[in-house]
């Protein structure tokens, strides 16, 4: 009897000693370095099991040694919740490592820039044409749009904020302008609580749209509040806005490039040369600079501007219509002598060809 007590005494004794050789052996392979020496990038499907994502892991190389992770998991009573998406590991990386980040979702963020001063539609087509945004809007009108994303009855332009967005692949282009929609409601609400007094604008939405103009009309960004400053004088005092961009929004898709005289004389609702006050709606996407700049303008007295021409997108501005038609002279004589020397290199170029 002692003798069989002896025996399944060291039986138990070998099978703790293997048994702890074992999770030593599953612990240190865990946490021990990877053997990639580049980054691994791979999708992990949603509803992947444990196993699934470990053979994926050992099929890419990530993984030395599966049974290993797999041994270690069972050893310690470990279940990770993976989180499907698209993965960047490391070189290098211990099997610790990619589990703790497949735990906690840290997936390869794609990116999409909104250009502040671009329309709806165009902020719509990039969303269409980005190879990891999940269109589930296209074919819809924007009114279906807007009441899919809870919105009915409000017209989309301007409503979203221009900025650098970054997100999941297979993010869906309504999760996307969800948040564009929410930052801008965010950022116009802010800033409307900071307006000065006596503003000539009565609403929010006032703000949102003349923002969008100066959005438009600035090419150097420290002018912005003098620009806004411009047309919140014109406002005030009955003037009309005469700008442009509102015209060119007007025409639309027909619009090639080149602003006539025939076109600041057809009245359209967006037509500010042939009605007084705002256009019925924000002509771009406006960025908080240009929401602040109609909030806070900087109005000096000038009732006008036009670009000086320099190449630094600066305007000249004037209190008085004779000091504006000047500006506009020379304006226009730069933009001569500027043809005039484009069209001489180009002919010495060609004659020097020959």
């Amino acid at each position: 009897m002692r003798k069989w007590t002896g025996i399944i005494v060291a039986l138990i004794a070998l099978i703790a000693v293997g048994a702890f050789a074992t999770y030593r052996w599953a612990t240190n392979e865990f946490t021990a370095a990877g053997p990639t020496q580049q980054p691994v990038r791979m999708e992990v499907p949603t509803g992947a099991s444990v196993r699934g994502v470990i053979r994926l892991l050992a099929d890419r190389g990530v993984l030395a040694d599966r049974r290993a992770v797999t041994v270690y998991l069972r050893t310690h009573n470990i279940q990770p919740k993976i989180k499907a998406g698209t993965y960047e590991f490391p070189a290098a990386a211990s099997p610790a490592q990619v589990f703790q980040m497949l735990e906690q979702g840290q997936v390869v963020l794609e990116q999409l820039t909104v250009v502040e001063g671009s329309t709806f539609a165009e902020l719509r087509k990039a969303l269409e044409k980005h190879p990891a945004v999940t269109n589930t809007l296209k074919g819809k009108t924007d009114a279906q749009l807007m009441a899919l994303m809870g919105h009915p009855n409000e017209l989309p332009e301007g409503r979203f904020f221009p900025d650098t967005y970054r997100f999941a692949a297979h993010t869906t282009d309504a999760d996307i302008l969800k948040l564009a929609y929410d930052s801008m409601a965010r950022v116009v609400t802010q800033a409307w609580a900071q307006r000065k007094e006596g503003l000539p604008i009565e609403t929010p939405y006032d703000a949102l749209t003349l923002a969008s103009i100066v959005e438009k009309e600035t090419g150097l960004a420290s002018e912005r509040p003098r620009i806004a400053g411009v047309f919140t004088t014109r406002l005030r005092t009955g003037m009309r806005l005469q700008s442009d961009p509102t015209v060119i929004y007007g025409i639309g898709p027909k619009y090639d490039g080149d602003i006539r005289t025939k076109d600041l004389s057809t009245d359209t609702p967006y037509n500010t040369y042939t009605r007084a006050g705002l256009p019925p709606t924000p002509i771009a996407l406006p960025g908080r600079e240009s929401i602040m700049a109609v909030v806070r303008p900087e109005e000096t007295g000038d009732i006008f501007f036009v670009a000086t021409g320099d190449g630094t997108g600066a305007h000249h501005f004037s209190k008085t219509l004779e000091e504006h038609n000047e500006a506009v002279r020379q304006f226009l004589a730069r933009l001569r002598q500027q043809s005039q020397a484009t069209h001489a290199h180009g002919s010495n170029s060609t004659n020097g060809k020959h």
